[in-house]
């Protein structure tokens, strides 16, 4: 007995082991819930998971069903993350690491933003759940890193049996969630439209467009400060925008003054050429029974019509269509 005693004791872990791995796991629970609630976030709700997705039309791809893919890989790249936490799998081999190169490529994201358009708005990493300035989404992702270091030398947990076919298992089920939860639109084309719109009373009150949109090809969107499908509209178009500058997008804008401020704020879209077009029996003749009205024009006539629905609204077709001379 006494001998078995004394094994017990020359094995046992003094204190300070127990209570590193105690803060281990308490900071390994907290940056698996956070990631989750970040990929809930860009996925509970049908804008939230589309301002996501409209980043990576801001960072260059022009197809909406492509920047869609990414989107959704992103956010299942994030379950991932928090599941392996929670399951310790390659901790230290592979998910730590994997870890410190997301928020790493996140930060110089989050930097050429601020330098972009300035520390202005939601960054989106919590989609619409928890508001953050991109300069706050840097601080946090600088502590999350902070803490992933912490975890590599305070819960290095060793790898266990058949963890290979646990990791295939999760990433299976964590990639495929945002797929299934939102479905991926292949249609995007506008519908094509034939009815009449009078744009001459648009140039019939002061201010007038600096443009002749009588003439050429033209994408002009009706659109009132105050619906919010509208403001989903003017959101997409600014990121288009500014993207594809050359591209011929031009906004017509109805509501009271005191309204602008607030649709600018929410929507970035100031830099979008537009009129404030304050006549609304005018108005309404042009942008028929409902708005957001975006009408593909040509030399004045009506081609195709866009719903507010992102899909409708493709770069790649937009440029394409301004490109063609048919």
């Amino acid at each position: 007995m006494e001998e078995l005693l004394t094994e017990i004791s020359r094995h046992k872990r003094p204190a300070a082991f127990y209570i590193k791995r105690s803060i281990g796991l308490i900071l390994l629970l907290a940056m698996s819930a956070t990631f989750l609630f970040s990929a809930y976030s860009k996925i509970d709700g049908e804008n939230a998971f589309d301002n996501f997705q409209w980043t990576f039309i801001d960072l260059g791809i022009s197809n909406i069903v492509a920047a869609g893919i990414v989107a959704r890989l992103m956010i299942g790249l994030e379950i991932t993350l928090a599941l392996f936490l929670l399951a310790h799998i390659f901790l230290r081999s592979f998910t730590y690491k994997a870890i410190i190169a997301l928020l790493t490529i996140f930060i110089a994201y989050l930097l050429i933003i601020i330098l972009k358009q300035g520390n202005n708005g939601n960054c989106g990493c919590f989609g619409e759940r928890l508001s953050m300035t991109p300069a706050e989404a840097i601080i946090k992702n600088v502590v999350m890193i902070v803490v992933t270091v912490i975890l590599m030398y305070v819960y290095p947990v060793s790898p266990y049996k058949n963890q290979p076919y646990v990791a295939m298992v999760l990433a299976l089920v964590a990639c495929s969630t945002p797929f299934l939860m939102h479905n991926i639109y292949i249609g995007t084309a506008p519908v094509p439209d034939t009815r009449a719109v009078n744009l001459d009373l648009l140039y019939k009150y002061e201010p007038k467009p600096e443009v002749d949109l009588r003439k050429g090809k033209h994408i002009i969107a009706f659109m009132s400060l105050t619906c919010p499908h509208c403001k989903k509209a003017a959101r997409l178009l600014q990121i288009i925008h500014r993207q594809y500058p050359s591209l011929p997008v031009y906004m017509v804008l109805d509501g009271a003054d005191a309204h602008k401020k607030a649709f600018f704020e929410e929507t970035q879209s100031e830099s979008v050429p537009h009129i404030f077009y304050q006549h609304t029996e005018e108005f309404t003749d042009m942008a028929g029974d409902g708005v957001p009205a975006i009408y593909w024009m040509d030399n004045g006539k009506v081609k195709y019509k866009s719903k507010y629905a992102y899909y409708q609204l493709n770069p790649a077709f937009m440029i394409s269509w301004v490109g063609n001379n048919n």
